[in-house]
């Protein structure tokens, strides 16, 4: 195990929001249980003896010092010195991204835009919620370092919750006028709304869904322009790298990966500490253990066994020993008295919900795969476990985004890490143990049980064919897959096709386009 050097890394944040609290609840309840074992860069101002304390424009400058001014090559020289990766779960380097847009700029000979990714949708995760709604003017001052160094003309920021919008847009208003555009926008919460194409699309006035196009949004982002897109806590560290210097910002961390990280222990504490810190000791700060075993990187993540979480470190190569990742800094450990097999099944089932409706293995084969881990959890015998792994194999590799591949590497880890609870499950003996809500879901959401399984919501509406125009030209099932079959002669299966919500507009675009107009969307009330 390698120790941390000696540093200035942390500050302990608690967000007290229940397992099944929204993101979009009230504001948090922020204190430290405890002394932090660390000192705090990106939180520093934020923690008082009196609990939380939102820095205004005076209070930040007071804290952190007014922000330099970098070029272009100044800026990529920094983040290549200290390592800086993006901290919203790729992980990619921050200096490959700035380089990219340089180069785009280049080619286009017009102007930039830089984003900043504040949207969050993962469960589990809520350290940019604590950073935009306690420490605004860090994240940007990190962008809006990385936008004068690109000249870009515009500075957007996408939320999704109303009290970070309200913190963000003050924080914009207490800075005054600025020689380029800034915004904050708030965007629907959906799972996969964080990913990047789906986030450019909203910030543009779109639905947010992923594109399921490899188009790079250093050549193509916002409005069309070369943009520098990354995570919250990336402008943060940006912002305090800026300050400090290279060599200032290696006092603290491992030497192949300096300074400091912010994490989510249980879904509710924010906690910074250093690169290297023990994962076990980041635990026991936020009054907890490793338990049963601990999801690492949230609901796309992998488990950690009790014994890996005892001696494992908060660091890239010694997760990477383990299968692990940080991803979005989600730490997420399972208690003694919760049902593994119950947790995972509850968590694969709002992942199924979560689609973006665009593709088969999204809008088939996650819900299929819920259902076949539902199914094990009743009791449904070798069979439905032979059903689980032949389910993840369907849909791995064949997304039109990350979303299948990532629900799928959690179902294969939860199997791994909790054979025997499933095991137990499938063949009718189970565990006993309730299921307490340790992988927190928006809203309460039920886990399944033997008596109540979990179910998708009742669709609102149909798609309709009318046999009498209907010609089998079989473009409607290109068009809303998973929603229209095709039988043998080419023709839909059935007259009356249950519609989910997320595939709504996909059905419309189905009506639109069929070439024998014999199709219409049916509301429920009909």
């Amino acid at each position: 195990m390698r120790a941390p050097t000696r540093g200035t890394g942390s500050a302990d944040v608690r967000l007290r929001h229940g397992a099944a609290t929204s993101h979009d609840g009230g504001a948090p309840d922020i204190g430290a249980a405890a002394p932090p074992p660390w000192p705090p860069r990106l939180l520093a101002g934020v923690t008082t003896p009196h609990g939380a304390a939102r820095l205004d424009r005076v209070a930040h400058l007071t804290v952190h010092g007014t922000a330099p001014v970098l070029s272009a090559g100044e800026l990529v020289a920094l983040a290549e010195n200290i390592g800086l990766r993006g901290r919203g779960g790729a992980g990619f380097p921050f200096a490959r991204k700035v380089t990219a847009v340089r180069e785009a700029l280049r080619r286009s000979g017009g102007p930039a835009a830089v984003v900043v990714n504040g949207t969050e949708g993962e469960p589990g995760c809520l350290k940019d919620t604590a950073l935009l709604l306690y420490a605004p003017h860090l994240v940007l001052d990190g962008a809006l370092l990385a936008a004068h160094a690109l000249g870009a003309q515009e500075v957007a920021v996408g939320v999704t919750r109303a009290d970070v919008a309200d913190s963000v847009g003050r924080a914009l208003a207490e800075r005054g006028p600025m020689s380029l555009r800034s915004r904050v926008a708030r965007l629907p919460e959906r799972f996969v709304g964080g990913e990047g194409s789906a986030l450019i699309d909203g910030l543009d006035g779109g639905p947010g869904l992923p594109s399921g196009r490899k188009v790079r949004s250093s050549e193509r982002g916002l409005g069309g322009l070369p943009t520098l897109l990354s995570n919250t806590e990336t402008y943060a560290q940006l912002a305090v790298a800026a300050r400090l210097g290279a060599l200032g910002h290696r006092t603290t961390g491992v030497p192949d990966e300096p300074g400091t990280l912010l994490l989510t222990v249980a879904g509710r504490h924010v906690l910074e500490a250093p690169t290297g810190a023990p994962l076990a000791q980041a635990l026991a700060h936020c009054g907890t253990g490793p338990g049963q075993g601990v999801l690492i990187g949230g609901y796309h993540g992998t488990f950690l066994a009790p014994a890996a979480a005892r001696t494992v470190t908060l660091d890239r190569a010694a997760l990477a020993a383990h299968g692990a990742v940080l991803g979005a800094g989600a730490l997420l450990p399972l208690p003694a008295g919760t049902c593994p097999a119950g947790e995972c099944a509850a968590v694969a089932r709002w992942l199924a919900g979560e689609s973006a409706g665009q593709c088969g293995p999204c809008v088939l084969g996650l819900p299929a795969l819920a259902d076949a881990l539902a199914a094990v959890v009743r009791g449904g015998g070798a069979r439905a476990l032979a059903a689980v792994r032949a389910r993840v194999r369907a849909v791995e590799r064949r997304g039109a985004c990350g979303h299948p591949d990532g629900t799928a590497r959690f179902v294969a880890s939860a199997l791994a890490a909790f054979p025997e609870e499933f095991a137990a499950h499938a063949h009718g003996g189970g565990c006993g143990r309730p299921v307490l809500g340790a992988l927190p879901l928006p809203g309460g959401a039920a886990p399944p049980t033997a008596a109540s399984p979990v179910r998708a919501a009742a669709p609102a509406a149909q798609l309709v064919v009318d046999w009498t125009l209907c010609r089998g030209h079989g473009l409607c099932a290109d068009l809303a897959p998973g929603v229209v079959r095709l039988g043998p002669d080419g023709y839909p299966q059935q007259a009356a096709m249950a519609l989910p919500a997320r595939m709504r507009r996909r059905a419309q675009l189905a009506v639109r386009r069929c070439p024998a107009l014999a199709l219409r969307v049916r509301p429920a009330a009909e």
